[in-house]
């Protein structure tokens, strides 16, 4: 996976999913949790924001 991207809308979504271990262990489960800060405003708000003005675009 690159970390190069053309354009800062291109980071939209790319977000990382991080494994949390210390509060796993024992368990039978794996916790991950998605860390939506990375997005451009640091916020999952990023992803509906993109996809409305995209919309709007292509609705003319």
């Amino acid at each position: 996976m690159s970390n190069l991207f053309n354009s800062i809308t291109d980071t939209v979504g790319n977000t990382p999913l991080v494994k949390i271990n210390h509060v796993t262990e024992g368990l039978a489960a794996d916790i991950y949790l998605k860390c939506e800060f990375f997005n451009p405003l640091a916020s999952v708000k990023d992803r509906i924001g993109k996809a409305m003005i995209e919309a709007a675009a292509a609705a003319g």
